[in-house]
């Protein structure tokens, strides 16, 4: 079978919603404003290193979605979040502090990771190339509030960029983060992650597999107020039995109720 960080992630969330998404066939509709532009960024960033209209490509990828019905939050809309988007790429032009060689080869870049018996981990990596001269891995982001920096060291702790560092072993990486907002900006962020974090998420992911292989998905509430997570997950519905909240937040794959007789396992 093939993993990857993010049934990795979802799993350790609540395992019965990767149950939901990766055996019971439920997705979320694509629906979140702020998801689908980030999508469509990273198409436009793309196409900037392969000099080609960055500005152009944004928006024939956003226009797309202009008459479609989104959820957009932060006082966005479809028209604000284009403008802001061309702002953040001549902005990334002018600052100028990121090169990447070869970008037919470094962008997108497919790592597959052998893991026990037939296994895989997939994942693909943004870009490799350089930061302030700097060799590393490059991860893009694209959000509306900046991200935190302090302590120093915290970006070392972001799951997602050790699992990059070790899918790759490269120990330099950075995340260069968009942030929309009334004065655009852009965070440039580095770390190393060092040779232990590495091995400690390669044992997280074995661990992780071995737990799904045995088909245990139990629910893993995370209604605890104030904090109450669940309340925000998709896949709220099916947890509490409610048909107009699974039809409003999910569609299903076709043939995937082919795959209910899983249920015998999870009870």
């Amino acid at each position: 079978m093939i993993y990857s960080y993010t049934q990795i992630s979802q799993y350790l969330t609540c395992p019965r919603r990767y149950r939901h998404h990766y055996l019971d066939g439920w997705q979320e509709k694509d629906t979140r404003a702020a998801m689908l532009f980030g999508r469509a960024f990273e198409r436009a960033l793309a196409a900037f290193f392969l000099r080609q209209d960055a500005a152009a490509v944004l928006f024939q990828e956003w226009m797309f979605y202009q008459d479609q019905k989104l959820e957009y939050s932060h006082g966005d809309s479809w028209d604000r979040m284009l403008e802001q988007g061309i702002q953040l790429l001549e902005r990334f032009c002018q600052e100028d502090r990121v090169r990447i060689r070869q970008p037919r080869r470094n962008l997108q870049i497919k790592f597959v990771r052998p893991l026990s018996g037939q296994n895989e981990f997939v994942a693909y990596i943004d870009a490799i190339g350089q930061l302030d001269d700097r060799d590393c891995l490059l991860e893009w982001k694209t959000t509306a509030s900046r991200y935190p920096e302090k302590p120093d060291g915290l970006l070392a702790l972001d799951p997602q960029l050790v699992c990059y560092s070790w899918i790759t072993g490269i120990s330099e990486v950075a995340q260069v983060v968009f942030v929309r907002k009334l004065l655009v900006e852009i965070q440039y962020l580095h770390t190393t992650i060092p040779d232990e974090q590495r091995r400690e998420f390669s044992q997280l992911v074995e661990a992780t597999v071995r737990q799904i292989e045995s088909a245990q998905f139990l629910p893993h509430s995370g209604i605890r107020f104030p904090q109450n997570p669940c309340s925000s997950c998709p896949y709220i519905g099916l947890c509490l039995g409610r048909q107009e909240l699974v039809e409003a937040a999910l569609i299903r794959r076709p043939g995937a109720e082919q795959l209910d007789w899983l249920d015998e396992l999870h009870y």
